[in-house]
């Protein structure tokens, strides 16, 4: 009996403290159920993170409720208010699906829970070193913040028998634009999928790329931005109705693109074009395209913020996420198709084996094709930048 308890306190010395916490963290969890606050406009994710509940109720007892979002500021706004009011227990958000300037916010305004990334046990299967890709969000330090959970990369998609000859770069799309007018446009730049749109123009066609990686001030952006804006006043006259209207989201844009009114359509999902052709949803001669120099990526995190009522679930499940098996069919085209964010040399040879079992399509680009992933600007880019079109394109 001596001999058996030494052996399990040794175990439980070499687990280390953040591990050999986690059954207590998985005790206080039972019960509780998760107010995941995230965004609601895709019919996919939805379904996969209501798959995502009924698994963590099933192993941990553990439910989830989507709360749906049209914009996750609307959850950081929540959070805010309820700091103001000192409410510093119970909140009613508890996890949240966050990167970029919402991050930034809550980052830097205390509003976040943590760090708690390390005490997941399945981060082992994570690159966290620093500038790693699930380090950093959008330039900021994670620091233990935020919990990976999928990846984007921004792409285009198209009918390649419709059009033979897809713009090489963005600097292309003018004369594409120019030749088919009528033909392209993008969603309101009040929508993150315009808004970045206008960040991979920017990051092509701006002198110093390495500028948009510091915070923006009023003289780098003026100079940064100049050949921006000749683009885009060389590209408006042609888009789709002649740029005074625009598609409210992606959603949109895709089906104007089924429907054949435009040419070209876009996603921050590699593997959304696949999944089109396989509802038919899009002709089976759908294909993606990347701009030549690789388009922008980033990944998508869950945070827990800082007066979370169920904290413990909230881990529980942000710890689901990154079980390969989670990862696995979360990349699955007929399940979301979105890119794992493991490390592949940290899987064990059953892990790698179900990512290579997955199924594939002509319409899913190889990783090869995508190309170069390109480093999001500094958050605050991205809100003067939006602020900015508007004041130059709205009335």
């Amino acid at each position: 009996m001596r001999t058996a308890l030494a052996a399990a306190a040794l175990t439980a010395a070499l687990a280390g403290p953040a591990l050999a916490d986690w059954q207590a963290t998985l005790d206080a969890a039972r019960g509780q159920t998760v107010y995941w606050n995230a965004w609601g406009g895709d019919a996919r994710t939805n379904a996969f993170i209501e798959w995502v509940g009924q698994e963590t109720d099933r192993l941990y007892g553990v439910k989830v409720a989507h709360v749906k979002l049209t914009d996750t500021a609307e959850a950081v706004t929540r959070v805010q208010a309820e700091k103001a009011a000192g409410k510093t227990e119970g909140g009613s958000v508890d996890l949240i699906w966050i990167n970029g300037p919402n991050f930034l916010t809550m980052k830097e305004g205390g509003l976040l829970r943590g760090p708690f990334v390390a005490d997941l046990p399945n981060a082992k299967y994570l690159d966290l070193s620093p500038g790693a890709a699930a380090s950093v969000d959008f330039t900021v330090p994670v620091e233990g913040y935020e919990s990976p959970w999928r990846l984007a990369r921004f792409v285009f998609s198209y009918d390649s028998a419709q059009m033979s000859a897809a713009p090489a770069s963005m600097a292309a799309f003018v004369g594409y634009a120019a030749a088919n007018p009528g033909r392209v446009t993008h969603p309101v730049v009040s929508n993150f999928m315009g808004a970045t749109f206008l960040k991979q123009a920017l990051i092509e066609l701006a002198p110093d790329p390495a500028a948009l990686q510091a915070p923006v001030t009023e003289a780098a952006f003026a100079v940064q931005t100049a050949p921006l804006w000749d683009w885009y006043e060389a590209l408006r006259p042609n888009l789709w109705r002649k740029g005074e209207a625009f598609p409210e989201n992606q959603s949109v844009q895709d089906q104007m693109l089924a429907d054949g009114e435009i040419d070209i359509s876009m996603s921050f999902d590699p593997a959304s074009t696949a999944a089109a052709v396989a509802e038919g949803l899009l002709p089976e001669t759908a294909r993606v395209f990347v701009p030549m120099g690789g388009s922008i990526g980033n990944v998508s995190f869950v945070a827990i913020p800082f007066n979370a009522a169920n904290a413990e679930g909230a881990e529980v499940v942000a710890n689901f996420l990154l079980d390969p098996a989670t990862q696995a069919r979360m990349q699955d085209i007929t399940v979301l198709g979105s890119f794992s964010v493991l490390d592949p040399a940290r899987l064990d040879d059953a892990a790698r084996a179900a990512f290579d079992a997955l199924p594939t399509s002509e319409a899913l680009p190889t990783l090869e094709e995508l190309g170069p992933t390109l480093l999001e600007p500094h958050a605050s880019w991205m809100t003067r930048l939006t602020e900015e079109w508007a004041a130059r394109y709205t009335r």
